[in-house]
Order: C-alpha cells, then sequence, then structure tokens
C-alpha cells in the first residue's frame, strides 16, 4: 500500500524502463532459472543491504534469488526479465504447508522485504508452517526497474511542474504539461517494458513463481493494490488458488472499466475518513486537540484559508495548500498518527487565530507531518536516475480513461463540489497523467470476476479506510462470488496486524483452510485518541 498521501502518483518516485535485466548488487550468484520451467528459485545469500535490520541469530531463515520471465508471456521474442524474491523459511518445516506470497499494494510498491518487514502482521502458527515469500513485481525495485528519465535532474524538472491542488489557470496548465512532458520521457526511455505492466502480466508472472516453488496452488495475502493482484489471480486460475487474503480493497470491476469513476470515488472515501475522524475528534473532547468548538467548521475554515495563502509557523517551513491536502490524507491512512494530526491541525488554526492560548502549541514536532511534500535533491549534473515509474506504468495500463487530458479542469471542478478537500487532488494524479501515457494497447484482465475457487477468497475491509473506501470491500466480496467479507470497525488503510479477531480468523483460514463465517464485524486493538 502507498503510505504517502491519496494518490502516491504525485509523490512516487518516477523511473524508467529499459529491458536490459538489473541485477541487484552483490546478488549476481544466483542465477535465474530457465525460461519457463518449473525448476526451484536457485535460492543464495541475499545482500547485506537486503537483510539490514536482521538480527544476526535469524539471518539462516533467509534467502535470496531471482526467476526469470518474459517480458511478454504471449511473445519470447521481447525477452526477459528477473524478479527478485526473498524468502524467510518455516519456523516448523516438519509442519510446513507451503509458500505464502505477500503484496504490500501500490502500484509500485516493494514487496521484497515483506518477510523482514511483515511477520509482525501474522499470527505465530501462520510463521511455523509458511515459507513467508516477498517479491518485487515487474518493473519495481529490484525487478528490472521501469524507468522514464536517465537523469535525475529531467526527473526533478518534470516533477517540479506537478501541483498537487493547481487552483490559478498557470498551476493547472503547468501541471498538465508536465504529465504530457512525462510521457514523452516514458515513450523515448522505458522501452518495451512499458506495454506489458498490467495487473495481468504481474498475475501470470507469479502464476510462474507459484510454480517455480512447488506449490500446486497459489497461497496469498495482498494489501490495497496487491487486492487486484489477488482478485485477478483467482479470476484467471481459479484452480490453482487455495487461500486468497485480500485487506484494504478495490473494486476491480469499476477499476478496469471507469478510470474516471475510480478516482472520483477514491476521492469520496478519503472525505468519508476525513469526516469520521473530525467527528471522533469532537466525540472524545479533550483527548484530541483539535476538538474545542466544533472541528469540521474549523477544518474547513483552515483548508479555504489555505487555498488563498500558505501560513508559516516559526521553525517550520510555509505550509500551503498542497502540502497541508497530502498531509491530511496520508495521515488518515495511520490511525496511530491522529493525534499529532490533531494537534497539527490546532496549531495552523491558532496560527489564524492568534491568541494568548494559542502559543501552547509549536511547529517543531510536527515537522514531520507537515514535510511529505517532495523536495528536489541537491545533485550533480547528469546524475543517475535511480527510481521507477512503476505507480502510472500499472494505473495507466489497468485503467481505462476515455477522456481528453483537457477535460480534466472541468472533472477537477465538479469532483472538488462533491468531494471538496480531495477532489481536486485526486483529478490532477491518474485522472490527468493516464490520458496522456503512452503505453499501446495493454493487455488488461477486465473479468469475469466471479470464477469459482475451491475455497472463499477472505475480503477484509474497514470501515473508514480513506484509499479504498468500504463500499470497495462490499463489492469486491460481491463481484468474486465465492468471498467472505470479515469488516473492522476502524481508521486507516488496511488493518492485518491490529485487530486480533480477524487476525485468528486469517491465520486458521490460511493455515487449515477454515473459512470464516461471512459478515462478521470487528474491533481493532487500539483506538485513536
Amino acid at each position: 500500500m502507498r503510505s504517502f498521501a491519496l494518490v502516491g502518483a504525485l509523490v512516487a518516485g518516477v523511473g524508467l524502463a529499459g529491458t536490459a535485466t538489473a541485477a541487484a548488487a552483490g546478488d549476481s550468484a544466483v542465477k535465474p532459472a530457465v525460461v519457463g520451467a518449473t525448476a526451484a528459485p536457485d535460492w543464495g545469500t541475499c545482500p547485506a543491504a537486503t537483510l539490514a535490520g536482521v538480527p544476526a541469530d535469524q539471518v539462516q531463515f533467509y534467502s535470496c534469488a531471482r526467476y526469470r520471465v518474459p517480458i511478454d508471456h504471449d511473445n519470447a521474442s521481447l525477452g526477459t526479465i528477473d524478479i527478485a524474491m526473498l524468502k524467510r523459511a518455516a519456523r516448523t518445516p516438519d509442519k510446513r504447508v507451503g509458500s505464502l506470497f505477500l503484496n504490500p499494494g501500490g502500484p509500485g510498491g516493494s514487496g521484497l522485504r515483506m518477510p523482514i518487514s511483515g511477520p509482525a502482521i501474522f499470527q505465530p502458527q501462520v510463521l511455523d508452517r509458511f515459507d513467508l515469500i516477498g517479491f518485487d513485481p515487474r518493473g519495481v525495485g529490484q525487478s528490472n526497474p521501469l524507468r522514464c528519465f536517465t537523469t535525475q535532474e529531467d526527473a526533478d524538472e518534470v516533477f517540479a511542474a506537478q501541483i498537487a491542488v493547481p487552483l490559478s489557470r498557470t498551476e493547472i496548465s503547468g501541471t498538465l504539461a508536465s504529465y504530457r512532458d512525462y510521457g514523452r520521457f516514458c515513450k523515448n526511455n522505458a522501452g518495451s517494458l512499458l506495454d506489458h505492466m498490467s495487473t495481468k502480466d504481474v498475475v501470470r508472472d507469479l502464476d510462474k513463481l507459484r510454480a517455480a516453488v512447488g506449490d500446486q496452488k497459489l497461497t496469498f495475502v495482498g494489501f490495497s493494490y496487491g487486492t487486484l493482484i489477488g482478485s485477478t489471480y483467482t479470476s484467471m486460475f481459479p484452480k490453482q488458488s487455495r487461500a486468497i487474503v485480500i485487506d484494504g480493497n478495490v473494486d476491480p470491476a469499476l477499476r478496469t472499466s471507469d478510470g474516471a469513476q475510480y478516482d472520483r470515488e477514491r476521492a469520496q472515501g478519503f472525505e468519508i475518513a476525513l469526516d469520521a475522524f473530525l467527528k471522533r475528534c469532537d466525540q472524545v473532547g479533550a483527548k484530541c486537540a483539535f476538538s474545542d468548538g466544533n472541528p469540521r467548521a474549523k477544518f474547513d475554515e483552515l483548508r479555504e484559508y489555505l487555498r488563498k495563502q500558505p501560513i508559516t509557523l516559526p521553525g517550520a517551513d510555509p505550509l500551503d495548500i498542497n502540502a497541508f491536502t497530502g498531509t491530511v490524507g496520508g495521515v488518515l491512512y495511520s490511525p496511530g498518527a491522529f493525534v499529532d494530526l490533531a494537534e497539527f491541525l490546532q496549531a495552523y488554526y491558532n496560527a489564524i487565530h492568534p491568541s494568548a492560548q494559542a502559543q501552547s502549541l509549536q511547529a517543531g514536532p510536527l515537522k514531520v507531518l507537515a514535510g511529505g511534500h517532495r523536495g528536489l535533491a541537491d545533485l550533480r549534473p547528469d546524475s543517475p536516475y535511480t527510481g521507477d515509474d512503476s505507480y502510472f506504468a500499472v494505473n495507466c495500463s489497468d485503467k481505462p480513461f476515455r477522456i481528453k487530458q483537457d477535460q480534466v479542469p472541468d472533472i477537477a471542478a465538479k469532483w472538488e463540489r462533491e468531494s471538496r478537500t480531495f477532489g481536486r487532488y485526486q483529478a490532477f494524479a491518474d485522472t490527468a497523467a493516464c490520458p496522456v501515457w503512452p503505453a499501446k494497447k495493454p493487455d488488461v484482465y477486465r473479468g469475469p470476476w466471479r470464477a469459482k475457487t475451491d475455497v472463499p477468497v477472505v475480503v477484509v475491509g474497514n470501515y473508514y479506510d480513506p484509499a479504498t473506501q468500504y463500499k470497495f470491500s462490499q463489492r469486491m466480496a460481491a463481484e468474486l462470488g465465492n468471498a467472505r467479507l470479515l469488516s473492522v470497525d476502524a481508521f486507516g488503510h488496511c488493518i492485518l496486524g491490529d485487530a486480533l479477531g480477524v487476525d485468528k480468523a486469517v491465520a486458521d483460514y490460511l493455515t487449515d483452510l477454515k473459512v470464516p463465517a461471512n459478515g462478521q464485524v470487528f474491533q481493532p486493538n487500539v483506538q485513536p485518541f
């Protein structure tokens, strides 16, 4: 899942995509399998950087490999790429069930280190009985990163022109032009991989990885965009699906049929989550620093003020509407930061309503919230570009947009009327970028979604998930046809690891295929404030 605000697109790393295989530093001894073969990956020692943070007595449980797949699964002549994989071995090998593949979302999220960072999500029985396998999907991280730029300076110039919430005619035209420039760089530099970055391509890779590790059926946990991977897999390969858990769900049918409407509903989801945050703040009183008075009215006043001019607090950079919107949207992902968000909002509200009491909150501790917008690095001329551009490469392949880019300003104005905080922000992301994205006729899976798996898919959704609103999880469960919906009365994007009832149900499902009862509603381990 993207941890940064709302769409991640405007602040996500952007990259170029050549067709040559990119081997990880220090990983050259790990030989990829033969294309199309089902031989096991050649697991070997991981590079030290990959295992950063792993205690010395735990290193023995980890191994790494690269597995070769075609750029185009239907045309071997385009060449190959290598998928980077990391395995955390099951703690009780004699009771091992198989491999559990993990994806953190994005699109463009690196999943390679999930077996290192993710064990806290799972109950002990899952760690005992599964090899956890993380991987970077094609075009991401260490799996032949798709790159649209050859130098960091070119990337900085393009992205500096993108305004998250463009209001003036100059800001709007400059932002739209920057996306056209972005598309031209991608067309010139990304190579043949650009046309083969759809979720269908990722899923076909995943099925090869499943076969390579020796599993007859896939066991998979996916978050956020990873729910599209999981649902696409079960729809394309229902008989190879063992146990699929998807948390923080997209609406697969809408996402792959109408990109603009999907983005519009994403903006609405952020508004729902924001309204719930403000209501909870009001309910808890003094526990929320923004509770005095009417939090909703105060928030709206602060937002409208920032639409006209920035606010500067002592010791902090100026806060404008772009950083404000990105900050609020980003924190809605993580209810553990709601206390800090409330202090952030109150500090800036005090700045436009100065009083003796308003001096109690200082800007210093709030820098972590206010500093989420992109800054330009101090780089030498012609610095190599080391990011990747997989976010748009996947989204603009999967999500069809039947609009022209010059319609976006009117669309943004319409969405803004119904989603005042996030409508314009969302419109000037995928909806502005994808109509001028240069991929040619990507091969996309657009349904049907009701394939019959042997075991129901477990769909998990939070009531106040900002990035993938709860209605999406309801639709996912209905569209798949053979699914169980587990709901959580919680804030934040995704919930596994933070709601014990769900964690136990998921553990029993993964290990023993015990299907949870449909329609259960759980509580999170910790409430905000």
